[in-house]
């Protein structure tokens, strides 16, 4: 019964990964239809009770919305607010200044690395094309070294650094909501290798490969005409300061880290008025709630435009994702509730590398059906009920557990991936070029993650 069970769960991602990448249909119907098609199963081979599946569906549909929901669609206001300001360029111009000239490239990976933590990395991508244009241009260097610079660094933060949906959506699904700060802490650790790894990529496969940016840079240079400054504040009229650019990303990720410290065994930081503030300001609502209100202070003014519009977009942003999260809860629910979760861990109870098991699964989710918050969810969900099979279910292994899932869900980016398309569309890439820059790019990234997230549990677990 055991092996009909676990056929059972392969059977529902086979149908997850089909349904998505063949027929294209939504995830959400998807992962609804798999937790349906493992509740029924289970009951048609006498393992659950059939009229306890639709309850299962909606109480683990609820479940982890009750948390998650209003984090993810916080998450996306903020971004919406610093694309639409002008604060994601303020904040590149000021990595820049940083940096320094001489060093554009690594410049780009950082800003895009910084940008997509709230942003997603399509949209930062579109917000920064621009701005890398006429950096490519001032520092004379490779176009294909700058895009892809650019494109790696907003990977690397996208699938593990919370406030980004995916990441939160994964940490939720395995109970991580009081230690949202160690998910930051250890996912900014892993993704800064992961973001060097794609910078690298990006040095060498610049002196390689050649886009018609690059000839066309040039054919400008030969003609010996020189860059005028780009009047990119344009579009945006007056940028916001350097503080306020990066108070809705910063002030959130530090009050979630200092929640994380107050509430560490033996009360480092007391038991009075102080640490208790801490605490409450530390959960990831309120703290992306006082995000929120300083993203108010980016718009040029509180009017119908801002308050309604700017953050409606955010809501409809977010919607999509929320559904998809709770559908991937719906599904994580129903496996948790029949024995194929307790038959796929007693298979695995011997493997001594449990952690890689995460990350084989998101990667093939991931390289089938296009989607990384898809693979982070439905991922994350599979995993919830094995993590003590595997030994993964301390808060550590759960947070390594989310870095490996997230690691996987950067392999790779390809045709079926929209990222994919925004950066061959936006770069003037063919499709050669773009497998041959962006797809081996995104390989290596995730291939480093998974080897810092492996490391890291033999020190940690």
């Amino acid at each position: 019964m055991g092996i009909i069970m676990i056929l059972l769960l392969v059977a529902s991602i086979v149908l997850i990964v089909i349904a998505t990448s063949v027929f294209k249909l939504h995830p959400f119907i998807a992962l609804i239809f798999a937790a349906l098609f493992v509740g029924l199963g289970a009951s048609a081979l006498g393992q659950f009770d059939v009229m306890a599946v639709e309850a299962t569906i909606r109480s683990g549909f609820g479940g982890i919305l009750a948390y998650i929901g209003i984090v993810i669609v916080l998450g996306t206001i903020i971004g919406v607010f610093l694309e639409k300001s002008g604060a994601a360029i303020k904040m590149a111009d000021t990595i820049l200044k940083i940096v320094g000239p001489k060093r554009p490239g690594l410049a780009m990976s950082i800003i895009g690395w910084f940008v997509s933590i709230p942003v997603f990395c399509d949209s930062g991508y579109v917000i920064l094309s621009a701005l890398r244009k006429s950096v490519t241009k001032k520092a004379k260097v490779s176009a294909t070294m700058m895009s892809v610079a650019l494109a790696t660094g907003l990977y690397a933060s996208h699938t593990l650094v919370p406030p980004t949906p995916g990441p939160i959506a994964a940490a939720g699904n395995l109970g991580l909501e009081d230690s949202l700060g160690l998910v930051i802490l250890v996912g900014i650790f892993v993704s800064i290798f992961t973001m060097i790894a794609g910078f690298i990529w990006a040095k060498f496969i610049g002196k390689k490969v050649k886009i018609q940016e690059d000839y066309d840079n040039e054919a400008f240079f030969a003609n010996g005409l020189e860059v005028e400054e780009e009047l990119i504040e344009q579009k945006y009229g007056k940028l916001p300061s350097t503080f306020m650019a990066f108070a809705p990303i910063l002030i959130p990720i530090l009050l979630i880290a200092l929640g994380t410290i107050a509430s560490f065994p033996g009360d480092l930081m007391g038991a009075g008025f102080i640490a208790n503030l801490f605490k409450f300001f530390g959960k990831p609502v309120m703290a992306l709630l006082v995000g929120f209100f300083f993203s108010l202070g980016l718009a040029p003014k509180l009017d119908e435009e801002v308050l309604m519009k700017w953050i409606g977009e955010g809501i409809k942003i977010a919607g999509p994702i929320i559904l998809i999260t709770g559908a991937g809860g719906a599904f994580g629910a129903i496996i948790k509730a029949t024995p194929v979760a307790a038959y796929l861990g007693a298979s695995m109870s011997n493997w001594s590398v449990g952690i890689l098991v995460p990350f084989f699964i998101a990667a093939a989710l991931k390289t089938a059906q296009g989607s990384s918050t898809t693979a982070l969810v439905t991922t994350s969900a599979l995993m919830a009920p094995l993590l003590g099979s595997l030994g993964l279910d301390s808060t550590m292994g759960s947070v390594l557990t989310v870095m490996s899932i997230g690691s996987g869900a950067m392999t790779v980016s390809h045709a079926n991936d929209s990222y994919f398309w925004v950066i061959a569309e936006f770069t003037g890439m063919d499709v050669k070029t773009a497998y041959k820059s962006m797809t081996m790019a995104t390989l290596i990234q995730g291939i480093v993650g998974i080897v810092v997230v492996f490391i890291l549990s033999l020190f940690l677990l």
